[in-house]
């Protein structure tokens, strides 16, 4: 039960609609009762979480992935009948022997606990998720507690909401919290909630429902469990408006786990809203940034669908992680070729970028089948390394179009450096230092060939298969380029069309210049350089969503380029972009064109190549 919406997302999200359907048939018909107007309310006060949990990304196993899949033999006994105590065992046998020593140390069990094979969900006498007897015959506390026995942590799933089946005719009690029952716990007209609807809104101006979500924590707690997904969650979810306003579920979710004494991350899905950032990063300890990675088809993924999607909506969250809660890019599966569904080139990028992002690693492979190229990425340790470090998220230092270039500077004064290539055909791809911030000479790792590849001036060059990438290690000299920069704002510009000058608290000199669209140009007049070549000119910008711009120097033809999300209109990023200018004043010109451009802070010019 993840990440999917009936009418409004494209095919390849529409891929739970049978197990929805399913859900929501058989949960329980109950009479709207009329609606009232809701009181206003604070979210609960919470503390703020803590980073003894999710210090660094976590690693591990999930099941969603072979649940999901058509792969032949998975799911035998029916579409989703993967999930029983005997895989995740077995699973669990594989995991310890195979990869626990390498950092993956979560077993994370994902929805359909609680639904036989035909999704017919089961309740305790209190509202609460009850294992399935045929997926689950010893239980859960059964199940974590082999988890725990192979010095691995146990992780569960439960939807956002009280699930229409646990409401019963609305007299159901809940556990430890006298005179309270499930018509307590929800809005009287039983409005829906969640990414499927398939569960009522909890009204937490009751405090009924906070005991609820109370009952529920303290059950996980006494089981065993060490990890929490919460799926559906809004704002996201492919859904918005006060119904789908889960800030407060997540909020008292974060309450009661506090409340066992247990550690439990809590972890959100899916695809959530980057405007409540601030939120989920309050009240937990992840959050899926985009739809399933997942391709609900005869392989577990598809590049197509949706792996190359993350490339795209990445950058926006890349400050938005830390130590405590982590943007999560979805389940990592590349330790099996062809059950994965991707070339060898595919794999070792789909790793890569989830490493540069600091995303869980969470593979959904058979462990007991993993090829052995698949070991190979899955227990490299310099890459690991790079996700698990205290250095930044990697971003974007240059355009996103089919050839990328991401970087982050590391504590010890080095950078993490990937090269990819999203093409369909073999392409070169280079890495100029100066979009990193330096000149000059630098020595280079290969950190997935294992190689020092000795010194490069002033960039790197690869030729890389498609889809391909590679991944580096790069220790600067100490060349420091001389620079000029140009505001925006300036008077000596020139704006035409739609364009004007606007504040900004991000940028440099508290101004940028907005409203490029339609026609909308911006011209930087008098850029001086020494002499004429190829310069790496960086571009400070903002753009609440990936935009691109036409740029040009002087009369010459212009290169429509795609700045990446800065994730909201308040935040300022930068990319770099190559122009051949000539020695002595050049203009350099951001023309939107037809469509709508980014919003332009200033630029930032060698004097010299």
């Amino acid at each position: 039960m993840r990440s999917s919406s009936y009418s409004v997302l494209p095919a390849r999200t529409l891929r739970t609609v049978v197990v929805l359907a399913l859900t929501a048939g058989l949960a329980a018909t109950v009479p709207a009762a009329q609606a009232k107007t809701p009181v206003p309310r604070e979210t609960p006060a919470t503390a703020p979480v803590t980073t003894s949990v999710a210090a660094k990304p976590y690693m591990g196993w999930s099941s969603w992935s072979m649940q999901s899949s058509k792969y032949p033999g998975l799911n035998p006994d029916g579409d989703y009948s993967y999930l029983t105590e005997a895989n995740v065992l077995k699973q669990t046998d594989a995991l310890a022997a195979k990869l626990k020593n390498y950092g993956y140390d979560h077993v994370n069990i994902d929805a359909g606990w609680w639904m036989d094979k035909t999704w017919k969900t089961g309740f305790d006498q209190y509202g609460r998720q009850k294992p399935d007897p045929g997926r689950f015959p010893h239980g859960m506390k059964s199940v974590a507690e082999h988890i725990h026995s192979k010095g691995l942590k146990a992780g569960i799933y439960l939807p956002v909401g009280l699930e229409k089946g646990a409401y019963g005719d609305g007299r159901t009690p809940i556990w430890n919290a006298p005179g309270c029952t499930t018509a307590d716990v929800a809005y009287p007209d039983l409005r829906t909630t969640n990414g499927w609807d398939n569960a009522y809104k909890l009204n937490f101006d009751n405090p009924c429902a906070q005991k609820y979500i109370d009952s529920q924590a303290r059950q996980f707690a006494d089981w065993g469990y060490d990890f929490l997904k919460l799926d559906g969650v809004g704002p996201g979810s492919f859904k918005s408006g006060d119904n789908y306003d889960n800030v407060p579920d997540v909020a008292a979710w974060q309450q009661a786990i506090s409340a066992t004494g247990r550690p439990i991350h809590l972890e959100l899905s899916w695809s959530l809203d980057i405007g409540h950032a601030a939120d989920w990063k309050k009240y937990s300890n992840g959050w899926r940034i985009d739809t399933d990675v997942e391709c609900y088809c005869n392989t577990l993924v598809t590049w197509e669908n949706s792996v190359d999607d993350r490339w795209d909506d990445a950058p926006a969250w890349s400050r938005k992680a830390g130590p405590g809660g982590w943007n999560d890019l979805d389940s990592l599966d590349v330790g099996n070729g062809e059950m994965d569904g991707l070339t060898k080139a595919e794999r070792q990028s789909y790793m890569t970028l989830w490493a540069i992002n600091k995303s869980p690693l969470f593979t959904g492979d058979d462990l007991t089948k993993l090829d052995s190229y698949g070991v190979s990425l899955l227990t490299d340790k310099e890459v690991i390394a790079v996700d698990q470090n205290d250095s930044p998220v990697a971003r974007p230092v240059t355009t996103v179009g089919d050839q990328q270039v991401w970087g982050a500077e590391n504590a010890d004064g080095t950078y993490t450096v990937a090269l990819f290539n999203l093409a369909d055909s073999p392409a070169s791809v280079t890495a100029q230092w100066a979009s990193l911030g330096f000149t000059g000479s630098a020595s280079v790792r290969d950190l997935w060939n294992k190689a020092n590849l000795g010194t490069y001036k002033n960039k790197i060059t690869e030729a890389l298969p498609a889809h391909g990438s590679r991944l580096f290690t790069v220790k600067p000299g100490v060349g420091t380029p001389t620079t000029t920069g140009y505001e925006a704002e300036s008077a000596a510009n020139t704006l035409s069309g739609n364009a004007s000058v606007a504040g900004c608290d991000a940028c440099s000199g508290g101004k940028k210049v907005g409203n490029l669209y339609t026609g909308g140009k911006l011209r930087f007049n008098d850029v001086t350089v020494k002499k004429d070549g190829i310069y790496t000119v960086q571009v400070a910008y903002v753009s609440g969503d990936p935009r691109s711009v036409t740029v040009s120097a002087d009369s010459g033809n212009g290169t429509s380029e795609k700045f990446p999300s800065t994730g909201d209109w308040n935040t300022a990023e930068t990319v770099s972009v190559q122009l051949a200018l000539k020695a002595g004043s050049n203009t350099i010109t951001f023309d939107s064109g037809s469509g709508y451009a980014p919003d332009i802070d200033r630029i930032v010019v060698p004097q010299s190549v």
